[in-house]
């Protein structure tokens, strides 16, 4: 049986993380610095995350229950992500896994478009 889906829209702050990205990928000033916190986790509970910010094309940042920060670097660019800041997932489990896929949402005109594989969370200390 399969759970209805779990949808989340998320509005970044800002573009571009430093930790965990490829070449070429072009850092803004004002997005902070991450320390990892922790060995990385393949899953995290959907009930504790209270915030998501977009990063750019391949980090997104999930804050949890308790102020916790865990970067989530995809394995590759998800094209438009950095742009719209705006994701949609589904799964029938109660975590968010880097095994789950996002869609980014596009505004205008308001429709899904892409399929991109999620990565590890790293427990990180977003410095200021």
């Amino acid at each position: 049986m399969k759970a209805g889906p779990i949808a989340a829209l998320i509005l970044g702050l800002a573009a571009c993380a430093p930790m965990g990205q490829g070449a070429g990928t072009a850092q803004r000033k004002d997005v902070p610095v991450a320390r990892s916190a922790g060995p990385a986790q393949s899953c995290i509970p959907i009930a504790q995350i209270s915030e998501s910010r977009v990063r750019d094309d391949r980090t997104i940042d999930f804050r949890t229950s308790g102020n916790r920060w865990y970067r989530n670097t995809l394995p590759y660019p998800c094209s438009g992500l950095g742009f719209e800041r705006a994701f949609s997932y589904e799964t029938s489990l109660s975590q968010l896994c880097s095994t789950d896929i996002i869609r980014v949402i596009q505004t205008n005109p308001p429709m899904t478009r892409g399929a991109c594989g999620l990565g590890e969370f790293q427990p990180v200390e977003l410095v200021k």
